[in-house]
């Protein structure tokens, strides 16, 4: 049988414990023999970030500008823990966050939705995207324990050195601060990504923050979204039927419940963090969620939204059997493959990925599943594989 070639190679970024078992047994049973598979390798393990001082995840990155696409396995961010596990020079911090920052993306989660595997929201049919602006808020903040009594203000020094001064308490006692912030220039990158990933996909695109309340930080969202939907994005969403809708992130929940789904749900990074859990969950698994980095430039970096595994990771070193679900996995590689064929005019490799889900999910409504699936279908007695045997049976039906 002769291959489906590939005219340019997708960015491969290799990961950490049992997704880095996962990945490799993809490769060899579902893509290599039936693509000509052409990728730029790099080796994001924690031991190669460790030993090249974290610039893999920069050369992997500046590559996916090159490429345009790249797909990534599951990594491990250090704690303290891992600093003596895998004796580190330094706690690297996350290659997930230092991919966004050069890349200046967006990233979105969708679930996975297969027969057999029913949301908790029985009026979810749809799949809801949440899109999770993955700059600033809390995860860049200052955070100061105020010990007793004394007044704490925030402080402006302008570049011509005249100051401004905001009172935030005037402490009786001990508490607590925190600075956050964010920039113009990240919130308009984050609203382009959304638009022209609702163009991209055709759904309707949310967005809510907490205006009313926040009315200088929040409200400043909402203005640049608005600012830059009438003025790039209004007459294309209208030619395209989809709409732009903003609300209260508290009413947004409250429609998100009871609506059915099919939209994307664009969040602040602590919003984002929080609901792509809750989304994920009540559709039924974390392991069946997928994620996407997309840049305004038109940079894709498809990965799983869950981590490395590694409770099951220290079960295949005993060389115990796993059942760990791959199908977040096998969609990242789908879906990057897919970017590539449509990017390169590949028909052929684009069909190939939608034949790789449709197997896979396919294996699934059959009643062959991992035992975390098998453990919340509500399909009647269904056969639970182990991590390979779920891979093999993808095979069978490819």
């Amino acid at each position: 049988m002769s291959k489906i070639q590939m005219t340019t190679p997708l960015v491969e970024m290799d990961g950490d414990e049992m997704t880095r078992i996962l990945w490799q047994m993809i490769k060899e049973h579902l893509l290599t023999p039936y693509l000509d598979l052409q990728t730029e390798y790099y080796d994001l393990g924690l031991e190669h970030r460790n030993a090249t001082d974290d610039q893999v995840t920069v050369a992997a990155a500046e590559a996916t500008k090159k490429y345009k696409v790249a797909v990534k396995c599951a990594t491990i961010t250090p704690n303290a823990a891992r600093m003596d596990e895998y004796d580190l020079k330094e706690m690297w911090k996350s290659p997930n966050g230092t991919i966004r920052a050069l890349l200046d993306g967006t990233v979105f989660r969708a679930p996975i939705v297969v027969k057999g595997i029913e949301p908790c929201v029985k009026n979810w049919k749809k799949p809801i995207t949440i899109a999770r602006h993955a700059y600033g808020d809390v995860y860049k903040n200052a955070e100061m324990i105020i010990d007793g009594p004394g007044k704490v203000e925030l402080l402006y020094t302008k570049a011509d050195g005249s100051t401004e001064t905001e009172l935030i308490h005037n402490f009786t006692g001990a508490g607590i601060i925190q600075g956050m912030h964010n920039t113009d220039e990240s919130i308009a990158s984050f609203a382009r990504s959304c638009f022209a990933y609702a163009l991209d996909i055709k759904q309707d695109l949310w967005f809510a923050t907490k205006d009313t309340i926040s009315k200088k930080y929040d409200h400043t969202f909402k203005d640049i979204f608005a600012e830059i939907f009438e003025a790039e994005y209004q007459d294309k969403f209208a030619a395209a039927g989809i709409e732009y809708f903003y609300t209260l992130i508290d009413d947004a929940v409250a429609r998100v419940m009871k609506a059915e789904g099919g939209f994307i749900w664009a969040c602040k990074n602590y919003d984002g963090d929080v609901m792509s859990d809750m989304v994920s969950s009540a559709f039924g698994s974390l392991a069946m969620m997928t994620s996407v980095l997309v840049s305004p430039e038109g940079y894709f970096e498809y990965e799983a939204a869950h981590g490395t595994v590694q409770r099951h990771y220290y079960q295949h070193l005993e060389g115990k059997e796993t059942s760990t679900n791959s199908v977040a996995t096998i969609f990242a590689w789908s879906g990057a493959l897919r970017k590539r064929g449509e990017l390169d005019n590949n028909q052929e490799l684009m069909a190939f990925a939608d034949r790789l889900e449709a197997a896979t999910l396919a294996t699934i409504e059959s009643g062959k599943m991992t035992k975390d699936l098998a453990l919340i279908t509500s399909l009647e007695n269904p056969t639970i594989l182990n991590s390979e045997d779920f891979i093999l049976e993808v095979a069978k039906a490819l």
